[in-house]
């Protein structure tokens, strides 16, 4: 059995009061390792570069071993670029080649350059008319109850290839269990976080990280998931929130 520990952190009151979201941080572990997992979410949230957390949440409840699927992690490219313009330039192409049309690649970075605040979670955007088609403003779709299988490995190649930070570490969790969702065609990621540059997109099952898409401080960020126009909106959020997924890596598919 394992543990579904979710946390979210605000400043100014509780994100529902008009906090302005400081943290989050999802994962799925064993009962011998709550103790330590849930001081460093704590501890994050007192300490992000955002600001300092006065409203933490912390939800902990078992999750049954039949009840989680697994998928498995997507083959990572990284795209050294050095401009914001020049990131985004990749981005579109990558986005245009996975299918998703010019209306719906531009709508989708005028919808992240224009938030009041940034996202707790995703937006879904309809990969062909690039309307938003959920209803939860800049809450989104928050992608949960999630881990790597086997973390000790998946640390030490990470280390190994100079991506041993968190950003890199949840970001790829994350994106593998929105692109095993059938009804996601591709996925737009820049941080929220002011000391980090460096987002993603995925397509075609493969992460490309591209190193610049936003301006060192910037302190707004998102996600955007590109949805087929058929697709039954219900079943994917009820996925992307509640399906309990583990992550399986395998080195060699990574280069």
């Amino acid at each position: 059995m394992l543990y579904s520990v979710r946390m979210r952190a605000a400043e100014g009151g509780a994100h529902e009061c008009g906090g302005q979201h400081i943290s989050g941080a999802e994962r799925l572990l064993r009962e011998e390792c709550l103790e330590d997992i849930t001081k460093k979410m704590i501890q994050r949230a007192l300490t992000h570069s955002r600001g300092k957390a006065d409203f933490i949440n912390l939800t902990i409840e078992t999750v049954k071993d039949e009840a989680i699927t697994e998928v498995p992690l997507l083959p990572i490219t990284t795209c050294p670029v050095d401009s914001v313009d020049s990131g985004r330039e990749v981005a579109k192409k990558l986005l245009l080649s996975a299918g998703i049309t010019q209306k719906a690649v531009e709508q989708a970075f005028y919808e992240l350059d224009h938030l009041q605040t940034s996202m707790r979670g995703a937006m879904l955007v309809d990969m062909i008319t690039g309307n938003r088609l959920d209803a939860l403003a800049e809450r989104g779709v928050r992608v949960s109850r999630m881990d790597i299988a086997d973390e000790k490995s998946f640390c030490v190649w990470l280390t190994s290839q100079g991506l041993e930070n968190m950003h890199v570490r949840e970001a790829l969790v994350l994106a593998a269990k929105v692109a095993a969702a059938p009804q996601i065609v591709a996925e737009l990621c820049w941080s929220d976080d002011p000391d980090y540059v460096t987002g993603y997109i995925t397509a075609d099952q493969r992460y490309h990280r591209i190193t610049k898409l936003k301006e060192m401080g910037d302190w707004q960020g998102g996600r955007v998931f590109f949805v087929k126009p058929d697709a039954d909106i219900a079943k994917l959020i009820q996925y992307l929130q509640y399906q309990p997924v583990l992550v399986t890596a395998n080195e060699e598919m990574i280069r």
